[in-house]
């Protein structure tokens, strides 16, 4: 801020007036100034650093929320192993509704795409196919295409390029040349298995290849299969258009590698145990990562100091939310009964032996902790109920024998346990409550009209006069529930509704603050100029001053000595 242009005549207020060193002096005057520059400064850095925090943990949070979506349905999380006494001629994979059982497996045939092949050829690839503009006309499946756009002078490789690229055929069949040594031959394949996928060439205009040049070699069939003895030997077989078949035993995809009529194969299906120890690991390191962070972020340390975001309520609340969910008994669960043989056998992950570890001065003190015993244990006694209380995914069911949970409103209905109440005459419903509020009558149906029930759909079936009462649950495992609080929790903040996750409310409010103290800056460093104005045009004054008394005082010094002379 020092301005040299400062001066008092012909004498520079910089110390020749008196030789006091005025730019020193105003210097410090004005470093002492800046200081409360510095001391803002050091405040608005002292939010950023919050606000990088926060960033940080927001990040680290959405890793979360990604790294649980690799589990939040049953089938994810439960992976069942499927071993095959013939590799070479089927292998299969299993989801969580397979079955752990054995099956036996008969392959008659293969499923195979039809293919065609010309029995003239060309010379080479470049040699035309046509003499004239024409086009070429074929039927695949049922349904014919004509290619009308072959010109004059087309080549065999130009004509196998326009079979591949053209809208009306590429997505039905491929073609290709076979070279026996001497000449080309045109090979069509239909892109898809299955007898019904016949590929016919009904004219080839002016091409050099005819419509009868076009030999089929390999017949499109379709795969055929028997499970199970099923049919017997003298009814035919179970038939499909592919070779990966995942529609005949409830679970599992066979993947058809070879036939052998007459031959049995058995698979074997069991539950991966370790592969679901293998994703509860993944899952409770990925939830670690953020207590760890939130630890870092809040921990005191022993001198009693506290952290950047030390008591911060926008850092607790997060992490009570998150630490609530693992520690509570999952939404629509229901601990079991031992007398009514009526509930959950697993409703809450201590039960699996996770727990949060509160050992003060523990290495891992804060963060959740696997009993791997208890949960083999666990997964051994009930894989279902363990992959449900992690991956549920709205799953209703009825504890009452006279009524059935039907379905619900993804997004709507919540996840949880409701007391239902229908009162029938016999010939209909005449009543009917869910959580005490009034449901929506639809023949011998219902369906929840408010509240965290709507749009719940049950079906009575016990009709018979009376009052029916029961509970239904929608579970929601403990993966979805984190994904749903996840999602609130890391909502961007909207300039619109002024809301938002509270990690992004109080970045936005810390913003405001920082543009607070930016402000202040900008009128403190304003401020300091025009002090450092002021005092050099008073110093400049002074300087000025000065030079003249010591001018006059050497005038009088000479004169006096002129007198005593």
């Amino acid at each position: 801020m020092s301005d040299s242009t400062y001066t008092s005549g012909a004498i520079n207020f910089a110390g020749l007036g008196n030789g006091t060193d005025f730019n020193s002096l105003i210097d410090g005057l004005v470093k002492v100034e800046q200081n409360r520059v510095v001391r803002l400064e050091n405040w608005k850095a002292s939010w950023e650093l919050k606000n990088e925090y926060f960033k940080e943990l927001n990040t680290q949070m959405l890793t979360l929320k990604t790294t649980l979506q690799n589990y939040d349905s049953v089938n994810e999380f439960m992976t069942k192993a499927v071993s095959s006494s013939n590799t070479d001629l089927v292998l299969a994979t299993g989801n969580a509704k397979a079955q752990e059982a054995s099956h036996t497996l008969e392959i008659g045939q293969l499923a195979t795409n039809d293919v065609l092949i010309t029995t003239s050829g060309a010379n080479s690839l470049t040699s035309s196919v046509t003499s004239a503009d024409t086009s070429f006309t074929f039927s695949y499946g049922g349904t014919s295409y004509t290619l009308n756009d072959i010109a004059a002078g087309t080549t065999l490789e130009g004509f196998v390029h326009i079979i591949n690229n053209h809208p009306d055929s590429k997505e039905h069949i491929r073609a290709s040349t076979i070279f026996d040594g001497s000449v080309y031959h045109l090979q069509i394949n239909g892109m898809d298995q299955g007898a019904d996928n016949q590929v016919v060439i009904s004219n080839a205009g002016s091409i050099i290849f005819g419509s009868g040049d076009f030999t089929e070699t390999q017949n499109a069939q379709n795969s055929q299969v028997r499970v199970n003895g099923f049919p017997a030997s003298n009814a035919g077989w179970i038939e499909r258009s592919s070779n990966t078949v995942d529609d005949v035993i409830e679970g599992l995809t066979l993947n058809l590698k070879d036939a052998s009529p007459g031959e049995t194969v058995s698979l074997t299906i069991t539950t991966d145990q370790q592969s679901m120890q293998d994703n509860v690991t993944s899952i409770v390191q990925a939830i670690n990562m953020v207590r760890a962070q939130v630890i870092a972020m809040t921990k005191v340390n022993d001198e009693g100091e506290g952290a950047v975001l030390t008591g911060n309520y926008g850092v607790d609340m997060v992490s009570q939310k998150l630490k609530n969910i693992t520690a509570e008994i999952g939404l629509g669960f229901k601990p079991y009964d031992q007398d009514t043989l009526l509930g959950d056998k697993y409703a809450s992950l201590s039960q699996l032996g996770i727990l949060t570890d509160a050992e003060d001065g523990s290495p891992t003190y804060g963060l959740l902790t696997i009993d791997y015993e208890k949960l083999a244990e666990a997964i051994s006694d009930d894989p279902t109920g363990v992959a449900e209380l992690f991956s549920a995914q709205a799953i209703g069911e009825s504890a009452s024998p006279d009524f059935t949970y039907k379905s619900s409103i993804e997004g709507t209905t919540k996840a949880g346990l409701y007391e239902v109440e229908i009162v029938s005459d016999g010939t209909q419903i005449t009543s009917a409550t869910i959580n005490g509020e009034e449901a929506s009558i639809s023949g011998w149906e219902i369906t929840g009209l408010t509240g965290e029930a709507t749009g719940m759909a049950i079906r009575l079936d016990n009709t018979t006069a009376g009052t029916h009462s029961g509970e239904i649950s929608i579970k929601t495992g403990k993966t979805g529930e984190m994904i749903d609080e996840l999602s609130e929790l890391t909502k961007p903040y909207s300039e619109i509704t002024h809301e938002g996750g509270p990690l992004a409310v109080l970045q936005d409010n810390y913003r405001d603050i920082m543009d607070s103290i930016d402000t202040k800056i900008k009128y403190e460093e304003k401020r300091i100029e025009k002090m450092e104005q002021n005092l050099r045009l008073k110093f400049a004054r002074l300087d000025a001053l000065l030079g003249q008394y010591q001018l006059t005082q050497g005038q009088l010094d000479s004169s006096i000595a002129q007198l005593s002379s």
